[in-house]
């Protein structure tokens, strides 16, 4: 653990809110611009969330307020302390990166707040800074340390062959991946994901996080990716991923992953894509708890873009425990109500609400307005925030524990 605080630096902190307030967004911007200024600091981060709009600024802007604000008491913010720590070791950062973020950051304040920011200020935010970068770093290398040590793991960048393509729907393919070494791979815990590591032509260098969309084993991992519209990297393997093809992967990571030793009924509450951890739940359950209560609640725009309907459906006929029920937002021509899809609309929080026992646990991924509305309603609808689990990958500024937040001044 690193060294506590001083008041003197507590007090800075506290009192450099209402400024941060107004420019935060300013500042992270200005901190984004100088780390890229540096081309092996600009791959480690996705840049698909340094658009126009500023997602990335605004999610850094929104931590750094909530971290000065809770800076004498930061125990509200373990949680966001083990994601980060997970994202990055999905994506291999390590203790050499932090000192450029620090330099940055310093320097961005400097210039946005100019002589507002005193030597005493800067101090105070150097210290803040690495106290959590420690807070960081310890975490991350005692989770690098357990990789390592587990059967069929390893730290930074792997070797994976494409073992099998599978179109799961007009937009959705399935590549399962195994170790081009021949060796085994750890079990990942299921509604975990991978990094990967990519270097297109024309692209360059990039990394990107794909939930694994299998049970776990010791032979091979499953991603099952969307192509989206302006994804360089997914539209990369669809169309260019073929049996064969290597990609350089990170082992397994995240903090959204089914409770191995609970009982609980559960429900898996997916929209599009984000359907991916909850097969992978969905498959261990089948496997080592038929038994046991699982709704699995699905939304889909129609047919022709839901993947894994068969898979799914042939998962529930073995398992007495599970039931399901899909939703098509706008069912196509062919779509046949009752046979491939259950309802006409979209997956809410009061369906949910009224069709699961009380003490269900609900896992729930997918698009930002699905997860907004679904987490909003159910928390809305009294469940509480232990029995609420969710698998998000965009900025930070649009988490959907922003519903449990209160804005203290």
């Amino acid at each position: 653990m690193p060294a506590p605080l001083s008041d003197r630096t507590i007090a800075l902190i506290k009192a450099t809110v209402p400024a941060l307030d107004q420019h935060g967004l300013a500042i992270t911007r200005r901190m984004y611009e100088l780390m890229f200024r540096n081309p092996a600091i600009a791959e480690l981060f996705n840049q698909s969330h340094q658009d126009a709009a500023g997602a990335q600024p605004k999610a850094l802007a929104g931590a750094v307020l909530a971290y000065a604000r809770h800076i004498d008491n930061l125990a509200p913010m373990a949680g966001a302390v083990e994601r980060i720590a997970q994202k990055h070791v999905a994506l291999n950062i390590l203790p050499e990166h932090y000192p450029h973020v620090a330099t940055a950051l310093l320097a961005a304040i400097g210039d946005v707040l100019g002589d507002a920011a005193s030597d005493e200020i800067l101090a105070a935010w150097g210290e803040a800074y690495w106290f959590l970068a420690e807070l960081l770093i310890g975490r991350e290398a005692a989770i690098y340390r357990d990789l390592a040590a587990a059967p069929g793991g390893w730290n930074g960048w792997r070797d994976f062959a494409v073992e099998e393509v599978v179109e799961e729907s007009s937009v959705i393919r399935s590549f399962t991946l195994v170790p081009a070494d021949g060796g085994t791979v750890v079990r990942h815990c299921p509604g975990q994901y991978l990094g990967f590591a990519f270097d297109l032509p024309g692209t360059g260098k990039q990394r990107r996080n794909y939930s694994i969309s299998c049970a776990p084993n010791d032979r091979a991992y499953r991603i099952s990716v969307k192509r989206e519209k302006m994804g360089r990297i997914s539209n990369w393997l669809h169309d260019h991923a073929v049996p064969g093809t290597i990609l350089r992967v990170a082992a397994p990571a995240g903090d959204f992953f089914l409770d191995p030793a609970s009982t609980a009924p559960v429900a898996l509450v997916s929209g599009g894509v984000g359907l991916t951890p909850m097969v992978s739940m969905l498959e261990t359950i089948v496997a080592a708890s038929p038994e046991r209560p699982t709704f699995w609640v699905h939304g889909a725009l129609n047919g022709r873009v839901h993947a894994m309907r068969e898979h799914v459906r042939a998962l529930e006929a073995r398992a007495p425990g599970v039931s399901t029920a899909t939703f098509y937002a706008e069912p196509a021509e062919e779509d046949r109500p009752g046979i491939d899809y259950d309802r006409e609309g979209l997956v809410t929080a009061a369906f949910l609400h009224a069709h699961v026992p009380a003490d269900t646990v609900f896992h729930v991924c997918g698009p930002k307005p699905f997860m907004r509305a679904v987490i909003g309603g159910l928390a809305g609808l009294g469940v509480p925030e232990e029995r609420l689990r969710f698998e998000f990958f965009g900025p930070a500024d649009e988490h959907p524990a922003a519903v449990f937040q209160t804005e203290t001044a």
